[in-house]
């Protein structure tokens, strides 16, 4: 019988997990990447959406005929986007020119309104960040919209530790390393929890930018990994839920997400090229007969022009 939901909503979750074969050495360890771009709208962010907006609706933050409000780099905005449109929520996103036009043009054909806080030469910095943060606090107070507030909202972490449930049960328990890149750490930090509480022996990597690694004692920068790297330690990060940091830089991203392309048939966006660099780097210190896990954060669909930049330069 075929199977039956009752909206969109429905369809968020439950996402494969696939082993990659072209971009790992021979005789290494196994590195599983779990689909994301499965989700409605190719992105693992569906998740935490659907999980803040349901949380605020069960304790009455958000109530029928509210609206909402958000700052995001793109990925976020999509899915709030997505959950508001079949929720029947108004939404205000507060974004910048330095995010994919792409998930722009996505959030407003969903129906999203935009307001676009200008970047220093299309790149992340921390300024941008609290520049957008700042915004959607003023239009939250001037508009009495449910603020939901990604970088310290914590009702997103339980859709984080349902991810690593079906993680843990895909691999049946044979995992030993997990590794994901930091936007607000929500995402790190729950699959994290939810793995530790099966196995406290899994390893944990997580992913920043090398030109902003200040979770790792670096300087804040600007790059050009989109929905990572806030240029600040964020409110949600934990400096003992990862066992090591990985810095990749934006080149090294684009170049591994190009090679995920080519070589696997996958099209990601540039923190699944971060997250497999660092799922690598983590295989040479756990060995051959190691299994790690990392996301496949969304789908490279979001990315058509900054990809189409890269493989057109000289």
């Amino acid at each position: 019988m075929t199977e039956r939901v009752r909206t969109i909503l429905d369809r968020i979750g439950s996402t494969s997990l696939l082993a990659l074969r072209n971009v790992v050495p021979g005789g290494g360890a196994r590195i599983l990447l779990k689909l994301e771009n499965e989700n409605p709208t190719g992105s693992m962010k569906d998740r935490m959406a659907l999980a803040m907006i349901e949380a605020a609706e069960a304790d009455g933050r958000l109530r029928p005929g509210g609206a909402v409000v958000e700052y995001t780099g793109g990925s976020t905005g999509v899915s709030l986007s997505l959950v508001c449109a079949v929720k029947r929520y108004p939404l205000h996103i507060v974004t910048s020119d330095a995010f994919a036009r792409e998930k722009l043009d996505h959030m407003r054909i969903l129906g999203a309104r935009l307001r676009l806080v200008p970047s220093e030469g299309g790149r992340m910095t921390k300024k941008l960040t609290q520049d957008m943060i700042e915004a959607a606090r003023v239009i939250a107070e001037e508009t009495g919209s449910f603020w939901t507030d990604q970088m310290k909202n914590k009702d997103q972490l339980a859709a984080y530790h349902k991810l690593a449930d079906e993680i843990w049960g895909q691999t049946e328990g044979r995992i030993d390393g997990f590794v994901q890149s930091v936007g607000t750490a929500a995402s790190l930090r729950g699959t994290a929890e939810g793995l530790r509480r099966r196995n406290d022996r899994i390893r944990i990597a997580a992913v920043e930018p090398a030109e902003s690694a200040v979770l790792s004692g670096g300087p804040s920068g600007a790059h050009k990994i989109d929905g990572v790297g806030a240029g600040y330690v964020v409110p949600l990060w934990q400096a003992g839920i990862a066992d090591r940091i990985e810095r990749v830089s934006t080149e090294e991203a684009v170049a591994m997400a190009l090679r995920l392309a080519r070589g696997e048939g996958l099209f990601a966006g540039t923190s699944t090229g971060a997250n497999v660099i660092g799922a690598l780097r983590l295989a040479e210190q756990l060995g051959p007969d190691a299994t790690i896990v990392t996301l496949m954060c969304d789908t490279g669909m979001k990315y058509l022009k900054t990809f189409g930049d890269a493989v057109q330069r000289p």
